[in-house]
């Protein structure tokens, strides 16, 4: 199953998936870790104009997908954060951006 090459479901149609199904996921992305009911990744980059450049990025995939993280920004460094809330929980939604996320990266 190649995450990056599949399309968000419609919100509202995402389901919370279970633990095991959550734990074999994070094994496909590095450096991704559940922190309660969201995966996080923490990014690092040279300076503030490199992380800028990540960020517009990142928000240009989540506007694609329809699916928006959680971010906190910093001087050198962008916290990436996804959940489902309306699922109430982390869905297949999640790790389909946190993989395009990734792909930005490479």
């Amino acid at each position: 199953m190649n995450l990056a090459n599949m399309h968000c479901a419609p919100g509202g149609q995402a389901v919370a998936l279970d633990d095991a199904t959550i734990n074999t996921h994070l094994t496909t992305l590095s450096g991704w870790t559940r922190v309660g009911n969201e995966i996080r990744k923490t990014y690092t980059f040279r300076n503030y104009h490199e992380t800028m450049a990540f960020v517009n990025a990142t928000a240009w995939v989540s506007h694609q997908q329809d699916h928006h993280p959680d971010m906190g920004v910093h001087y050198n460094r962008c916290v990436v954060a996804y959940s489902t809330h309306d699922a109430g929980g982390i869905t297949l939604n999640d790790f389909i951006c946190a993989a395009k996320i990734e792909a930005l990266t490479k």
